[in-house]
């Protein structure tokens, strides 16, 4: 699904976050990605939603290179990946449908399919009684949920997730990985790029250690060193 080929990104002032990356991800698979800070896992990730371009080689999204696709078609490539971030990212004016709905108005969904599918991506979530609540009135872990639940609006092929847990208590990190680990169950590519040992041995599937912009470890579990 993924291929990294001598992927090599530097940034002005010759900053290379990362160097000679070859990678596969295959379909169906749950990828952690972990590293210290700055040892280039966001920038892993932008390349792959196509958010940064390769300074040389090149990154292959089902066998197609991501940096042939045309401007105006940058948007459907976006599509078929779900991206979550640590701090949620929703419209605070917005209600939990709202926010999830939102992704679809902007692609120019039709009212039917909106009033259809936000509230089934709601339930799976575990969101279905929380529809009209605005993300003030929901904690850390049910505004991650939204945000998990607006990235599977489109049912990509793909969820990208940039440090999840990041900016929640224990409890609701776990909770948010079994989230995870739920959507791959039904066929999603996960790809998470966290710090949080525990979590990612709780996971137990392979890991991925960038450090410096290299990968120095790939391993089929989540038995890994990280210093």
């Amino acid at each position: 699904m993924i291929k990294f080929d001598k992927v090599t990104k530097i940034y002005k002032g010759d900053f290379k976050a990362l160097e000679d990356i070859n990678l596969e991800i295959l379909p169906g698979e749950f990828v952690s990605i972990v590293g210290k800070s700055g040892a280039g896992k966001s920038t892993f990730l932008k390349l792959i939603y196509a958010e940064e371009m390769p300074t040389s080689g090149q990154v292959f999204f089902d066998e197609k290179p991501i940096d042939g696709i045309k401007k105006r078609l940058i948007h459907e490539h976006r599509k078929k990946i779900g991206t979550v971030f640590q701090d949620f990212k929703l419209l605070p004016q917005k209600t939990a449908f709202e926010n999830v709905a939102y992704a679809l108005e902007v692609s120019g969904a039709p009212n039917e399919e909106i009033l259809e599918d936000v509230p089934q991506i709601l339930d799976i979530v575990g969101l279905g009684n929380k529809m009209e609540k605005f993300p003030r009135q929901l904690s850390g872990g049910e505004q991650q949920r939204v945000a998990f639940a607006r990235a599977l609006i489109h049912k990509p092929k793909i969820i990208i997730a940039d440090e999840p847990t990041g900016n929640l208590d224990p409890i609701s990190s776990w909770e948010i990985v079994q989230l995870m680990m739920k959507i791959n169950e039904i066929g999603t590519t996960i790809i998470l790029a966290s710090h949080n040992k525990n979590a990612i041995d709780k996971i137990n599937k392979r890991v991925i250690v960038v450090e410096n912009g290299k990968i120095i470890g790939d391993y089929s579990t989540g038995k890994y060193k990280l210093d």
